[in-house]
């Protein structure tokens, strides 16, 4: 299973967690989405993660999200 990790600014609380989990959720591939507030970072495992697709799911939530870290 693939994994990407990014780094995503504007999380705040469990509303903004729920928020991320269910938008990148609906990205093709996505099996598992991972918040972690204090870390600022989304992390994502599946097959063929699209990235452009997984970084639009994130700022459709209402978050800004940086380069992916490495996995």
């Amino acid at each position: 299973m693939a994994q990407k990790q990014y780094t995503v600014t504007g999380m705040s609380c469990e509303h903004c967690v729920a928020s991320i989990k269910e938008e990148v959720s609906e990205v093709p591939g996505v099996r598992e989405v991972e918040v972690d507030l204090a870390a600022k970072a989304v992390t994502v495992r599946g097959t063929d993660l699209d990235d452009e697709r997984l970084r639009a799911a994130i700022v459709e939530a209402g978050y800004r999200v940086a380069d992916p870290l490495a996995a």
